[in-house]
């Protein structure tokens, strides 16, 4: 019989333990402290670590957080989980004197639905200097007070609590007063000035003195008072009651003239010194005596305005009495008023994170919604039970935290049946006279995830300008969803099955941004063609995908490069020779395409050269005739290569002439004949080639006068159109109306890699002539050479006759 109790008991110990492991995790509560005036982005505490929840969940689960205040005094980064302060805190305005200042937040995720509860404590720090009411206190002292006497000053406040509002006095020396700050009993310490050697009004008819207030914080914080001294004679008894503190206690909402307490002070004068007046200290907060009144007269303490517990619960009030002598003399008590709380309050209501539509496959224990209930009564008044109303619908409520419930499912639902439940959630205290309060809610019940993200067009075409910025967005891209909350939630990602582009572009998960990751270079690549790939938060989960070709336009990225002779190996040249004749040429190529390719030549100093350089020829002949004289040198002529993008590269080159004259040139010419060679004159074939260039410059010029007119015709007769982007040929106009030669690459990434072989294409143009399409809307060159068309498609008449 002895151990079937035993393990009956055993039995009994472990099922309470198990029940109260269970409600510490249902209703568990963090609590953090955080100083007052703390600035925005103070740490509070790592909350995620805390509640035991993985910081990459945080934003799947929709970590959010619900303060009982209006103002948001708290955050959490949810990319690391961290609470942090939000805005300014000031405790005193918060929770005015009372000792304990604390915020509850209430912390909710999703995918399951949990909320946990956190306490913040708000820590008083010595913010607050003690304040006189006064600038300076009026003393009139009659020379016959003995030794002792004491009088009340004006006590400083301080708004802070604790040791930062615990108040020491200090009077300026001197050799008639002391100071004494009061009793343990009385905690306000109100200073009292005390005669500590007999007055003499004759000898010092007036004492200035300085209280000084210093709080207990640190630092420490200090506020001063003038006293005005001035001793009189006559009256030498003062007034005194018949305790120095009176406690009573109040009901809330007590009438207006309902006596509180009467007071009884005595002056052992006689006459009129002993008759004595009544009123409160000033001390004694203007608010304090909107609610109380006392009769001068009678010394009876009333109501005179309106006594809530819930505003403030304690008054402490400093009486004052005072005789009628010359000088009239004073004595003063404290009177303590403990207000009684009544059930006056109605609970308060309020219902949160609402999950409707509820899906019909949802098992019971599924939470509906979570609804907080607050009394500002206490004790019994303050207490409440919450109920489901009307009775026999599949939801019940269960308590998770004092006075916080979740409303869930108790039931299977079927929408087939059910679309939509309306119900009534009732919450009443257990005061004598039970106070309640209600909220209606509608809950309607949804199907599951059936639709997918679409993309507004099949295809993108995006433009971007090489050497962008890393990280740089260039395009946005937006799927519509049909449906609702999770199903339409829809997240981004680039489908890299075909061809890896992480190191090239980027895509923003929540806002479809795409990102340039790298400054792309059009030399390199001139076309990203890719796949985003657009997902729903449906379970299960519906993709779609949209086509986005990025097109790399060109800059002026590149200077010219210079490939030819070296300057140690000079060109040489018989004077005498006559002007124009051609020396050499300089060979400069430029890896941009376009205008950023078309290159000119210049003489870096051409003032007094006898040299001169082809703008775009880049050929050296001479500027005027060179004599024998002139022979036996060597000559180094620096010509500058420009190109024409906005922002112009250029280089330099050295280019050597050795002058030799006409007896050198036939010792150099019998010296080539004795090796077996055979040189044949320099100016015959330098003649010879500049006839041919002229031509061949005369030739072109026809040319491109022929092609310009059939162009023209071609655009006015609307033949022969070309259709699309990156297939029209480049038209410009230059500077001077010529024409240029630029080698194109083509290199394109895509989601197949494959190579274009190199190609040259004759860029004929002619000068501030624009090129217009169909719509009237203006076609302009891009950096690259390319056709870039404003807003919609354009057409471009094309010349289909090939310039070689």
């Amino acid at each position: 019989m002895v151990a079937w109790q035993k393990d009956d008991g055993a039995k009994r110990l472990l099922q309470l333990i198990l029940l109260h492991t269970a409600w510490e995790v249902g209703s568990g509560q963090l609590h953090y402290s955080v100083p007052e005036e703390s600035q925005h982005g103070t740490f509070v505490g790592r909350i995620a670590q805390d509640l035991g929840l993985e910081v990459s969940e945080l934003v799947p689960r929709m970590f959010r957080m619900v303060s009982k205040g209006q103002e948001e005094h708290f955050q959490v980064n949810v990319q690391n989980g961290v609470l942090f302060v939000n805005s300014r805190i000031d405790r005193e305005e918060l929770c005015a004197k009372n000792m304990d200042c604390a915020i509850h937040l209430e912390v909710i995720v999703d995918k399951p639905l949990r909320v946990f509860h956190v306490e913040v404590e708000i820590k008083d720090i010595n913010d607050n200097a003690p304040v006189f009411s006064v600038h300076e206190q009026i003393l009139a002292i009659s020379e016959y007070r003995l030794i002792g006497s004491r009088f009340l000053l004006s006590s400083a406040s301080d708004a802070d609590i604790g040791v930062n509002a615990l108040i020491t006095y200090k009077l300026s020396p001197n050799d008639y007063f002391i100071l004494d700050s009061g009793s343990e009993e009385d905690q306000s310490k109100s200073p009292v000035l005390v005669l500590k050697a007999p007055l003499d009004r004759e000898k010092d008819p007036l004492h200035r003195l300085l209280l000084t207030a210093t709080d207990g914080g640190k630092p420490q914080l200090s506020g001063t008072v003038q006293l005005v001294i001035s001793v009189l004679d006559a009256n030498d008894n003062p007034p005194v009651f018949n305790q120095s503190v009176y406690r009573v206690k109040l009901l809330e909402n007590a009438a207006n003239g309902t006596l509180v307490i009467k007071l009884n002070a005595y002056d052992v004068d006689e006459g009129i010194n002993k008759e004595i007046s009544y009123f409160f200290s000033n001390n004694v907060p203007s608010s304090f005596t909107k609610v109380f009144s006392i009769n001068s007269n009678t010394g009876e303490l009333r109501v005179f305005g309106e006594v809530d517990f819930e505003d403030v619960n304690l008054y402490d009030l400093q009486i004052v009495v005072e005789d009628k002598g010359i000088p009239p003399l004073s004595g003063h008590c404290k009177v303590h008023i403990e207000v009684l709380d009544m059930n006056d309050n109605a609970p308060e209501m309020t219902v949160s994170s609402l999950s409707v539509p509820v899906p019909e496959n949802s098992p019971p224990g599924t939470v509906v919604a979570l609804i907080s209930i607050s009394d500002r009564d206490s004790g019994a008044n303050g207490q409440v039970i919450c109920s489901v109303w009307p009775s026999g619908l599949p939801f019940k409520l269960t308590s998770t935290f004092k006075n916080y419930y979740s409303l869930v499912l108790a039931e299977p639902l079927d929408r087939e049946q059910v679309a939509e439940y309306s119900l009534v959630v009732v919450a009443q205290d257990q005061g004598d006279t039970p106070l309640s309060a209600s909220s209606s809610l509608v809950v309607p019940i949804s199907d599951v995830n059936d639709n997918a993200p679409t993309f507004a067009q099949p295809s993108y075409t995006v433009f971007v300008k090489e050497n962008n910025p890393p990280g740089a967005h260039i395009f946005t891209v937006s799927a519509l969803d049909p449906d609702v909350a999770e199903n339409a939630l829809v997240s981004y990602w680039l489908d890299e099955k075909q061809w890896p582009l992480s190191s090239y572009i980027s895509v923003h998960s929540e806002s479809g941004k795409l990102y340039a990751l790298q400054p792309l270079d059009y030399e390199k690549v001139k076309l990203l063609e890719f796949q985003v790939r657009a997902k729903d938060a449906g379970l299960p989960s519906l993709c779609g995908n949209v086509t986005v070709q990025v097109f790399v336009l060109d800059e002026n990225d590149n200077a010219p490069a210079v490939s030819g002779p070296a300057a140690d190996t000079p060109s040489l040249l018989k004077v005498p020779v006559a002007a124009g004749y051609v020396v050499g040429k300089i060979h400069a190529l430029d890896s941009d395409s376009g205008y950023n390719a078309w290159l000119r030549y210049e003489l870096y100093d051409a003032t007094s050269s006898p040299w001169r350089v082809g703008l775009y020829s880049g050929e050296i002949s001479t500027a005027r005739a060179l004599e024998e004289a002139e022979g036996s040198n060597i000559q180094s002529l620096l010509v500058l290569v420009k190109d024409h993008g906005k922002m112009v590269l250029s280089t330099t080159a050295t280019f050597s002439v050795s002058l030799v004259a006409s007896a050198q040139a036939a010792q150099t010419d019998a010296r080539l004949s004795r090796m077996g060679g055979s040189a044949k004159p320099l100016a015959d074939t330098a003649n010879l080639y500049l006839i041919i260039a002229i031509c061949s410059v005369s030739s072109l010029f026809l040319l491109v006068i022929l092609v310009y007119v059939a162009l023209r015709c071609q655009s006015q007769a609307k033949e022969a159109m070309m259709y699309g982007p990156g297939t029209a040929t480049l038209v410009c106009a230059s500077e001077v109306g010529s024409w240029s030669y630029s080698n194109r690459h083509s290199h394109i990434l895509a989601g197949v890699s494959g190579e274009a072989g190199a190609k040259s294409d004759l860029m004929v143009f002619s000068p501030n002539i624009p090129v217009f399409g169909e719509s009237g809307k203006e076609l302009v060159p891009n950096a690259a050479g390319q056709a870039v068309y404003r807003y919609q498609l354009q057409r471009i008449p094309i010349n289909k006759n090939r310039v070689s």
